[in-house]
């Protein structure tokens, strides 16, 4: 979450454009920026057994990451627009990519009313634009303006569920509406044959972006800065 944080920091203060495409070691649960955890999510269940968790610095709600792809985008606004029109192209690419690894993917139209931060966790229901195989949510997203710039990041479901989410949250939860691409394709889909799909369609936004297998030095050093918030129980369970 540092290192994404970073990448939004040199987005907007240098304007360069960055796609970064990841995976969590060990698992982790991920809350929103402002989602209220404490009182939807059991904390001491998770503590005794031995699950980590993080506050992301964007919003949305609570992901598990465990067999999936994490992406962020940290990018100039004026690169895509809008917060809508931003979250859409991306979103749009992704589904390309679905699509290019065989599932139908669709983009979901929004939601007669908004989905609350409290409503359970981020692959319970679609809130608009994400993208959907069905009925199916397979990537949830969320994203964060900063200035000249901004951060989208989100999970593409790959063979993980989100049943450690449902089976930590307080009350009655939602129905789950995510399923893994690999059991909607009826075969294994691999973080890397993942990645390739996506880094294939990158040039359609028409910019140029830094990938790489390392962490960028000025990222990581900037990464450093954020480091102690994105480690701190108070950060992760501030609300």
């Amino acid at each position: 979450m540092a290192l994404d944080q970073a990448l939004l920091d040199l987005a907007d203060g240098e304007g360069r454009g960055f796609l970064r495409l990841y995976r969590w070691t060990p698992p982790c649960l991920s809350f929103g920026r402002n989602e209220p955890a404490l009182r939807r999510y059991d904390r001491d269940a998770l503590e005794q057994q031995g699950l980590d968790a993080v506050r992301r610095p964007t919003g949305g709600r609570a992901v598990w990451h465990a067999d999936e792809l994490t992406y962020a985008v940290a990018a100039p606004s004026a690169a895509f627009g809008t917060p809508a029109e931003s979250y859409r192209a991306i979103h749009q690419l992704l589904a390309e990519a679905v699509r290019t690894l065989g599932a139908p993917a669709r983009i979901a139209s929004a939601p007669v009313r908004s989905t609350a931060l409290d409503a359970g966790a981020c692959f319970a229901s679609p809130a608009g634009g994400e993208v959907m195989v069905g009925d199916h949510k397979v990537v949830g997203s969320a994203q964060l303006r900063q200035r000249t710039a901004l951060l989208q990041h989100g999970s593409l479901l790959l063979s993980g569920t989100q049943a450690v989410v449902t089976g930590l949250t307080r009350g009655q939860p939602p129905p789950d509406q995510s399923a893994p691409l690999g059991g909607l394709l009826g075969r294994p889909i691999s973080f890397a044959e993942a990645a390739d799909a996506i880094l294939r369609h990158t040039h359609t936004w028409g910019a140029t972006w830094e990938v790489t297998e390392d962490t960028p030095p000025d990222a990581a050093a900037a990464a450093e800065r954020h480091g102690a918030r994105f480690r701190s129980p108070e950060w992760t369970w501030r609300r």
